[in-house]
């Protein structure tokens, strides 16, 4: 079969893993497809965290016999461990199956190079790096995740045309520090459902006492993230009730009620300690949303792979609070409601 036809094929697997975007996290996002005399006669993907596989969910919808004359495509090499599931590998060889097209081989270190090393000794035809690039950018989260040990960081934040994220002193009507309009606000609720976890600084969290949930999108609130150096904080916040878990890294305490865990960090080091928590805990992503301090922070240490960022070209706050230095030279933006958004790759 041609590399043409192999990657029209992997590019239907793409479409299909895509659908697992915030329900399957930390596990990758992988989809699968069956064909047969040059047409797919079966889909899958993985569909949500702990349920079944992007393979066993294409061959369950084929008899054995058929199997055995198809070619499997897979968006990212087949595991050959006990997680969760059984071993994809496995199903793959005891069903059969003589061909399979992989996208990327899986970084995780139970699984890299093994599960393709298990399908070739049993006598199956592998090939792999169909659409790598594409692949990779899909579970750009994982694939950080295991190769740098951290999760993948978004740095998100909203500023004036004159470079402000904030009015200053900050006024009682928040509604006069408001910077982005409603088709905004939404796209941001959609971001929080596709990442594990949200994160900010004290001083946006008492200045502004935000839900950090997202209620104006369909899916899974995000884990709250809170840098609080003293917890000199009022019990009452938003964050602190049962929408969602939250963590508070501080300096003063260790200790875990029912929905909050406070974890005792090296403040300078806090960066550094709050990626350590997220690999630990598995956390594979974070959208951090400020405010200046907290993102620059992270600008700093270079602990960041992407950065979206508003601008509102009709609001001058003439003074404030100024946003984190950026570099947008060059970059055109696209259009969300009366707003430009940038995004940036960290390369």
């Amino acid at each position: 079969m041609s590399i043409q036809s192999h990657e029209t094929y992997m590019k239907r697997c793409l479409e299909l893993a895509a659908q697992g975007l915030g329900k399957v996290a930390p596990n990758p996002m992988v989809g699968c497809v069956l064909v047969y005399q040059n047409q797919i006669i079966a889909e899958g993907y993985h569909e949500v965290y702990g349920s079944a596989h992007a393979e066993p969910n294409a061959i369950r919808q084929v008899n054995d016999e058929l199997l055995k004359d198809c070619t499997l495509y897979v968006t990212l090499e087949p595991c050959s461990h006990f997680g969760k599931t059984p071993p994809c590998a496995d199903l793959i060889i005891d069903k059969g199956i003589k061909h399979v097209v992989i996208g990327n081989l899986d970084s995780n270190p139970l699984v890299s190079g093994k599960g393709v090393q298990k399908l070739r000794d049993s006598g199956i035809t592998v090939e792999y790096g169909i659409l790598d690039k594409e692949c990779r950018e899909l579970n750009k989260r994982f694939f950080t995740f295991h190769e740098q040990k951290r999760p993948y960081v978004i740095l998100k934040w909203a500023q004036t045309l004159d470079g402000y994220i904030s009015r200053w002193p900050i006024p009682e009507n928040k509604t006069e520090n408001w910077i982005t309009g409603n088709e905004s606000k939404q796209l941001v609720h959609s971001w929080r459902t596709q990442e594990q976890a949200i994160l900010i600084g004290h001083n946006t969290l008492v200045a502004d006492n935000p839900l950090l949930t997202a209620r104006l999108a369909k899916g899974k609130n995000p884990i709250r993230m809170v840098l609080s150096k003293y917890l000199d904080l009022d019990s009452n916040l938003n964050v602190f009730n049962q929408d969602a878990p939250t963590v508070v890294f501080n300096t003063i305490q260790q200790k875990t009620n029912e929905y909050t865990e406070f974890v005792k960090i090296d403040w300078t080091k806090r960066v550094q300690e709050v990626m350590r928590y997220c690999f630990e805990k598995g956390i594979s992503s974070v959208i951090v949303e400020g405010g200046t301090q907290t993102i620059e922070q992270f600008m700093q240490t270079n602990t960041w792979d992407e950065a979206r960022l508003f601008v509102n070209p009709n609001q001058t706050f003439v003074n404030g609070i100024k946003a984190p230095a950026i570099n947008l030279a060059n970059l055109t933006p696209t259009t969300v409601g009366q707003d430009w958004l940038y995004t940036l790759q960290n390369t």
